[in-house]
């Protein structure tokens, strides 16, 4: 995507929704005032056109991480990801929504009655997942950074939970929980594709959304498949 001074703000967004949020954080609206040009925009907001490009670019560049081998990573380095990553993620992107989601309620929930379901679920969704994360944080990982560890010579980390089984039973049964929650809005959003009347927030919010459940599914895959089987298995072997 070539972007310059004359880009119009609307459309950039129209062909890569990320882009959205540097308009966002910059204070230039790309929905109403979608029609102006880059430099428009910066003129009125009294930004630097060449910084908000960089930026564009920025965003618009930044790819996913290559396929990594996180069936043989260690597993302190594996938790110590998916909190840096995927943790940090969901309460950015949460705060990013959230009011995205709400304006889109309140303008075109009268036309489109799903979008109140759908801002209830993510709302739920928002602090169900906040407090899962925490545990993970607070209960869960730093005993599994402890097992994986751990000198021959070491006692077992304290758990007074029991088994390492315990929790992780606790957050995958929450995982099935999100899953449920989100096949719902997708449904409800026709797999995340917006009507033929949705402005340009419309647009990014369900774009964001399909993003937020993409990035989940790997989140849960991370947990589920490697990081909690193996520190079932890794628990067994110390004990």
């Amino acid at each position: 995507m070539d972007i310059t001074k004359e880009s119009i703000v609307g459309e950039l967004v129209a062909q890569d929704y990320r882009t959205a949020s540097v308009f966002k954080k910059n204070g230039i609206d790309f929905c109403c005032n979608g029609n102006r040009s880059i430099e428009e925009a910066c003129i009125q907001k009294k930004k630097n056109s060449d910084d908000i490009i960089s930026q564009l670019e920025n965003v618009v560049v930044g790819t996913k991480d290559t396929a990594a081998d996180y069936a043989n990573w260690s597993l302190d380095l594996l938790a110590d990801y998916i909190e840096k990553k995927h943790h940090r993620y969901v309460t950015e992107k949460i705060q990013e929504i959230t009011p995205f989601l709400n304006k889109v309620v309140k303008v075109h929930g009268d036309s489109h009655p799903e979008l109140f379901e759908i801002g209830q679920l993510f709302a739920e969704g928002a602090g169900e997942l906040t407090a899962h994360m925490k545990k993970e944080e607070l209960i869960l990982f730093p005993v599994i950074r402890k097992l994986a560890t751990k000198e021959p010579d070491d006692d077992m980390p304290n758990m007074p939970f029991g088994s390492i089984q315990n929790p992780i039973n606790a957050m995958m049964s929450e995982h099935n929980n999100e899953g449920e929650r989100y096949r719902k809005i997708s449904e409800l959003s026709s797999n995340y594709n917006p009507p033929l009347d949705a402005c340009n927030t419309y647009r990014v919010t369900f774009a964001l959304l399909k993003e937020f459940e993409e990035d989940l599914h790997e989140h849960i895959h991370l947990e589920n498949n490697i990081l909690f089987p193996k520190s079932i298995e890794l628990e067994k072997s110390l004990s």
